[in-house]
């Protein structure tokens, strides 16, 4: 080991990030897409109606019209389901019932007839052209944990342990540089190595919060699966129920002493059917009046869901569940009410066990998906600089050993990291605009074409890795993936004028700014790259041609 303590810290601090760190970099930056995924995923759907601007209707109001379509449509069914929009880019409302004997078959998911309706007219909304398979937004967040062509299994243990790496490399780095905060305030442009270094400093310090919150919340995610025996050990496992409730054995879910007393089991909301049909026909309460006493209580905008057990018979069930929002995760708040006489007949309220909401917690602040517009932006920068905090210490590595490679020979390493560091660095965002292009350029009807997006973005990725690997001199192989990158990401919302009618003419007179703002977002990520192409051009490009020159020595 190193003499001192702080030397220690910088060689743990170099060897963590340096180890992991291409892993890392694809984790943060298609986790940073996720907290824009539901926005992503509508504009890889064009075939979607235009949002159009209009007041918000009241929950009652919908409920109503929901309750006189369902009472038209379905009246004998067994259950009816009315969903209000939990996407935030749909306004909405979705109804459903099970068909004819699907509950018998015991069919979960499929089985079902289903209604769009507008809020505001209770008109039922048929969809002239089904939108094109693609898992959009939702499938680069899966990325960042799921990565691909693999077990999944396999891969959170991956991202696992180059998470807990990364949090070493966290804390290691604060130990490392004593001065960081007054570093903070320091940057020496044209000094090669050390403007790295504090441009890695800046990086580092101004979202240093969310970089520690982001990484330790991450591993509390998937805690089940990275310490097992450890949750085993201290509270038992029941794999009857678990976090999504459909038996999934990646998280199997702990017992009472984890989640709480009177954990519900089987699914998210607790359904209560404990009380058969009894035959007799009974008029069914009004909805519209429970949905104003339930939002007296939970506040405007809180109803996630209403399910109703057997409507029109005198032992029908109303079940309202709170949409989770804030810091409370899977709280699965409901409030029951008799179908017939409107009487509150709830059970008692679940009551979380400590550990259960301090996890819920963490969770929560990871995902960030109770966040308003205005943060989910900031936290969309926070981890653009996280990005740009792994992307600034890779390089760093290759620029403080340039010279020494070249003095010593020893290239093979330093090559096997400036290739990687190419390949993934400049690579990575080339790949992202590859599977937004071939979201456009696939033909909609053809199959696997979802497959085929991910397909797109590792060929663009793997093409830049080779192309880093043969091209001579590395300045190039950095300024011409630079220059793709930016160019496939400036000419998007070109092929999105070209291909549908969703482009920036069409998008921002109407005013739906989702679908511009994905445009004019591309637009500005594209110029970044082009401004660190033409970075690197003059870089390494001197005026009379010859090579970049490092402390005097000429490298090619």
């Amino acid at each position: 080991m190193k003499e001192t303590f702080r030397q220690s810290m910088a060689w743990l601090h170099t060897w963590t990030g340096l180890v992991v760190g291409w892993v890392l970099y694809l984790v943060f930056m298609t986790g940073t897409a996720g907290y824009f995924d539901e926005e992503i995923t509508r504009w890889m759907q064009p075939e979607a109606p235009l949002a159009v601007a209009s007041a918000p209707v009241p929950a009652a109001e919908a409920i109503a019209r929901a309750q006189a379509i369902l009472s038209a449509r379905a009246p004998d069914a067994e259950r009816w389901s009315i969903d209000p929009p939990w996407d935030r880019t749909e306004r909405e409302w979705h109804l459903s019932w099970p068909k004819p004997g699907a509950e018998q078959a015991g069919r979960r998911g499929g089985g079902r007839e289903r209604v769009t309706m507008d809020p505001a007219t209770g008109d039922e909304i048929t969809r002239k052209i089904e939108p094109r398979e693609t898992d959009g937004g939702v499938g680069l967040y899966r990325l960042h944990y799921k990565l691909h062509y693999m077990p999944e299994h396999s891969a959170i243990l991956i991202v696992g342990l180059c998470t807990m790496l990364m949090l070493l490399a966290i804390l290691s780095g604060v130990v490392t540089h004593k001065k960081i905060f007054k570093d903070f305030f320091t940057f020496r442009p044209g000094k090669g190595q050390r403007s790295w270094l504090d441009m890695h400093n800046v990086i580092s310090v101004t979202a240093l919060p969310f970089f520690l919150m982001i990484t330790y919340s991450g591993l509390v995610f998937f805690m089940y699966a990275y310490i097992p025996a450890t949750m085993t050990l201290a509270y038992g496992v029941d794999k009857t129920w678990d976090n999504d409730g459909y038996g999934n054995p990646l998280n199997p879910r702990v017992n009472n002493r984890f989640d709480g007393d009177g954990a519900p089991r089987g699914g998210r909301f607790r359904r209560d059917d404990a009380v058969p049909a009894s035959g007799i026909p009974a008029p069914l309460t009004d909805l519209p009046r429970l949905a104003r006493e339930v939002e007296r209580q939970w506040g405007a905008g809180k109803i996630g869901g209403i399910s109703i057990d057997r409507p029109g018979d005198a032992n029908a069930r109303i079940t309202f569940s709170l949409m989770e929002s804030g810091l409370a995760r899977n709280t699965r708040i409901t409030r029951v009410f008799d179908g017939v006489t409107g009487a509150d007949i709830s059970s008692a309220p679940f009551r979380q066990g400590a550990t259960w909401k301090a996890q819920n917690a963490m969770t929560a602040l990871h995902e960030g998906l109770f966040a308003g517009r205005l943060l989910r932006w900031l936290y969309f920068l926070s981890g653009l600089l996280g990005c740009a905090m792994i992307a600034t210490g890779l390089i760093l590595w290759t620029v403080k050993r340039r010279h020494k490679q070249h003095r010593d020979g020893d290239a093979f390493s330093f090559r096997l990291v400036e290739t990687l560091n190419i390949g993934t660095i400049a690579g990575l965002p080339l790949g992202i605009a590859a599977y937004f292009w071939a979201n456009r350029l696939l033909p909609v009807a053809m199959e696997t074409r979802a497959a085929w997006e991910y397909h797109s973005l590792f060929l663009a990725m793997g093409a830049t890795l080779l192309w880093a690997a043969i091209r001579r001199p590395a300045g190039k192989a950095w300024e011409e993936a630079l220059a793709a990158a930016a160019l496939a990401f400036i000419l998007l919302p070109v092929l999105n004028a070209i291909t549908t009618n969703r482009h920036l003419g069409v998008t921002i007179p109407a005013g739906d700014w989702v679908l511009a703002g994905f445009d004019l977002t591309m637009l500005a990520l594209g110029a970044v790259m082009a401004i660190a192409a033409a970075k690197v051009r003059r870089k390494w490009a001197a005026p009379s041609g010859r090579a970049l020159r490092v402390h005097g020595k000429s490298f090619a």
